[in-house]
């Protein structure tokens, strides 16, 4: 009896677990999903199931297709003239039109069907009039991952089956929970927003804005413009404060509402390991510093990996 019991207990710890990992929303900080993959496949730990919300459903696509590698490539030699060439400024629905980014990635990375990806991904998007979480795991992949970014504000909302739709951070920034409905037993969770409220802003030279050269046209003078001010503080001395711009309003307050609505999401629905990457020093639009956001996730994952192993019987 106890030999069957001990053999029924060793089957059970060699039953392969099914890896999800859920790669959360933060814009420029999801770079660093980038250097979390790369460690955990390094250390054996391949996840079957990648879901992903905004910039997180990017990456997971990615990396969902074996596209990876083109990924990193792309982001690495990003600059911050290259960043605002792919931006076309709209004031219908959004501040981004969002056709000359999207039309970039249609044309470098495959866009199949989501449910034809070597692995199985889903994306989190939100439904603009009804307010509903909207699971993506079917159709275009670049359609998904236009309605799963779609930043209020600064994206336009993105129309599939007749539902417009937008960032799937407003509902769910780490979509633990589309993991574990896809099928997942261990849930890998990557939360990019939890240092950033009450974080210490550098004002000593607030009053300087970074400078870069010539944009090549008038529309791209004015997104470079407004891009700088995103997420950035604007403040003078102490002794003679000023007001923050509205886009840093807009930025602060974005980061606000995930920060909260990701801890309510995480206290109802845990995570078996979350990774936390210290990103607070990044800006809304610090898409060129892919460099320092992998380098951060790395460090991140390192520090995680002992209890992945734990959970999943890779020690």
């Amino acid at each position: 009896m106890e030999n069957a019991l001990y053999n029924n207990e060793s089957n059970m710890q060699r039953t392969k677990l099914k890896i999800g990992l859920a790669l959360g929303s933060g814009s420029a900080r999801g770079w660093s999903h980038i250097g979390i993959i790369r460690v955990l496949e390094e250390a054996g730990i391949v996840p079957d199931i990648v879901c992903g919300t905004s910039i997180g459903s990017l990456v997971g696509a990615a990396y969902a297709d074996g596209q990876l590698d083109s990924l990193e490539r792309w982001v690495r030699a990003l600059t911050w003239q290259s960043v605002i060439g792919l931006l076309d400024l709209s004031m219908n629905g959004g501040l981004i039109h969002g056709e000359r980014l999207f039309a970039f990635l249609r044309s470098h990375f495959n866009d199949k069907d989501v449910a034809a990806l070597p692995k199985a991904f889903g994306a989190v998007a939100t439904e603009l009039i009804t307010g509903r979480e909207v699971w993506l795991r079917e159709g275009s992949v670049i359609d998904a991952l236009r309605a799963s970014a779609a930043l209020p504000g600064l994206f336009k909302p993105y129309q599939i089956k007749g539902r417009l739709l937008v960032d799937g951070a407003l509902v769910n920034p780490v979509p633990v929970s589309l993991c574990r409905a896809m099928g997942a037993d261990l849930v890998i969770a990557v939360d990019l927003n939890s240092d950033l409220i009450g974080r210490h802003f550098d004002l000593s030279d607030a009053t300087e804005e970074p400078k870069a050269p010539e944009p090549p046209s008038t529309y791209a003078t004015v997104l470079d413009k407004l891009s700088m001010k995103l997420g950035r503080l604007r403040s003078g001395p102490a002794s003679s404060p000023q007001m923050p711009s509205i886009f840093d309003v807009l930025s602060i307050s974005l980061n606000i509402m995930q920060v909260r609505i990701t801890r309510s999401r995480l206290a109802g629905e845990p995570a078996d390991v979350l990774i936390r990457p210290r990103l607070a020093d990044f800006a809304l639009m610090d898409y060129h510093r892919a460099a320092q956001a992998i380098e951060e996730g790395e460090r991140a994952a390192h520090h995680a990996l002992y209890e992945i192993k734990e959970l999943s019987g890779r020690r």
